[in-house]
C-alpha cells in the first residue's frame, strides 16, 4: 500500500513566493498520514451530483478517483485535501504529489473493511505539492 496524506484546506491567503512569481498557500493541518491508495474511477466510484441550494446545476467532475485508507484513519472532511507521499512500487512515481479533494466524507458501509472517499483531481495550477 500507499502513503497518503491528508489535509485541511489552508485557512490562511496565498503569499507571493518572489523567486516563482507564483501563488502559494501555506500548507493545512495534516489530518492523517499513513498507509492508502488512491484509485482510479470505475463504475463504481461513479457518483451523481446534486447541485447545493442556489446553485443552478449540479457540480461535474473532470476526474472521478477514490481514495481507500484504514478504518482507523480519520474520516476526511469535504474539501480536505489528499496527496501522495510514497509510493509501494516505483513505476508509480508520478503519483507522488498529485493532489485530490475530497468530494464528500468517508462512504459509509454496513461491510466495511476499509474507509472509502470519493475525491476529484486537484485541477488548479499548483496542484502538485512538494
Amino acid at each position: 500500500m500507499d502513503t497518503v496524506r491528508i489535509t485541511l484546506p489552508p485557512t490562511e491567503d496565498a503569499v507571493l513566493n518572489e523567486t516563482t512569481g507564483h501563488l502559494e498557500y501555506p500548507p493545512g493541518d495534516v489530518l492523517y498520514e499513513g498507509p492508502g491508495a488512491v484509485q482510479g474511477g470505475i463504475a463504481q466510484s461513479e457518483v451523481s451530483s446534486i447541485p447545493n441550494a442556489g446553485q443552478p446545476w449540479a457540480q461535474e467532475t473532470h476526474s472521478r478517483y477514490r481514495l481507500m485508507t484504514p478504518l482507523t484513519a480519520p474520516i476526511a472532511p469535504k474539501d480536505a485535501i489528499v496527496t501522495v507521499v510514497q509510493v509501494h512500487n516505483p513505476q508509480q512515481a508520478d503519483l507522488i504529489g498529485r493532489s485530490w479533494l475530497c468530494q464528500d466524507p468517508g462512504i459509509a458501509a454496513t461491510t466495511e473493511v476499509i474507509r472509502i472517499t470519493a475525491l476529484d483531481q486537484n485541477q488548479t495550477a499548483g496542484s502538485r505539492l512538494p
